[in-house]
């Protein structure tokens, strides 16, 4: 910052030569335009914040927010299309949080079964979601054309409740 104060300081040194009177003092002279230069360069940087190059790639990169409900809902329909005891298995290591030996214990199966499960039950659903199957079919909508009807969040935990309480 020092050196571009110092150059700026001499573009508008030299720039203004005429205006300065031989016999004065040059160093009095070029501090004044360099104290200038200062308070102008302060006056701008108080509207400007630090440049976080991290930061900023973040939230150039941010995701609109607006259509984390539709693929919610995308995401229950698909979900009520896996079979039984994939969509538990999905339900209680994915949404529930339990660990692979906590849901095999729960659904009365081996952690290698839970395991198994898992990954057929996310690669089923992730085959479902990229297809769009779900999105266009009128036996996932209302009547109306519309999304399913209700909280995809609240079903989808609506739905963990349900496993979780069927096997205890």
């Amino acid at each position: 910052m020092a050196d571009d104060l110092v150059q700026e300081t001499m573009v508008k040194a030299w720039a203004a030569r005429e205006r300065f009177q031989p016999g004065t003092s040059i160093k009095a002279w070029t501090f004044v335009i360099l104290r200038n230069v200062y308070l102008t360069q302060m006056r701008r940087n108080r509207f400007t914040g630090e440049y976080d190059e991290q930061q900023a790639e973040r939230v150039l990169v941010s995701q609109p927010g607006q259509e984390a409900p539709i693929h919610l809902a995308d995401m229950h329909a698909a979900l009520l299309r896996l079979p039984p005891e994939r969509r538990e298995a999905l339900l209680l290591v994915g949404a529930g949080g339990f660990s692979y030996e906590e849901a095999a214990a729960i659904a009365g199966c081996a952690v290698g079964t839970m395991k198994s499960r898992v990954a057929r039950a996310r690669a089923t659903l992730a085959g479902l979601l990229e297809q769009h199957g779900n999105a266009g079919k009128a036996a996932d909508r209302a009547p109306d054309g519309r999304a399913p009807q209700g909280d995809a969040a609240r079903a989808i935990m609506a739905d963990l409740a349900a496993v979780s309480r069927g096997h205890r």
